[in-house]
């Protein structure tokens, strides 16, 4: 009987420690994985509904309900779908996000920070180099939706 006993208390104790550490796993975010690789997590907007991340090559693709802008120092425009290469404090190859300059909008290629204590960070809008303060991105900006210029706006009049 009493290896019974002992057995039911080895299995009580395996299972807790498994549901006691799948609970202590914490939930990986875009967010995250960007701190990780040494940039800020506010280069994109809250509202990021899904990603995928390839650690070996750094590939990602973040997915918003709707394209949105976001006022930093410019105003930024982001795509419903975002994709790029991350890797130690730079994504290149990006698309899906746009800067706004001068009234016209110009695509982001690729984000860096160059060294964190000098509390900049570089956004290339293809002939130049934009330069920000890193603080500003530290935390994910609100979104607007926003309505592209070829988008019919349909109404419906339900009048007599």
């Amino acid at each position: 009987m009493i290896p019974i006993l002992q057995i039911s208390i080895l299995c009580f104790f395996l299972f807790a420690g498994i549901s006691i550490s799948s609970s202590s796993e914490e939930e990986e975010t875009i967010y995250k994985i960007l701190q990780d690789n040494g940039l800020p997590s506010g280069i994109f907007p809250k509202g990021v509904t899904e990603f995928t991340f390839d650690g070996e090559t750094g590939r990602f693709s973040v997915y918003l309900n709707h394209s949105c802008d976001a006022k930093y120092e410019t105003e930024l425009r982001y795509d419903t779908n975002i994709t790029g290469t991350l890797s130690s404090a730079n994504v290149t190859d990006l698309s899906g996000i746009s800067a706004q300059d001068l009234f016209l909008w110009f695509p982001v290629k690729g984000i860096r920070v160059d060294v964190p204590s000098s509390g900049l960070i570089y956004f290339d809008v293809g002939v130049v180099r934009k330069q920000y303060s890193l603080s500003v991105f530290e935390t994910p900006r609100d979104c607007v939706a926003v309505r592209r210029e070829n988008e019919v706006m349909v109404l419906l009049d339900f009048a007599d």
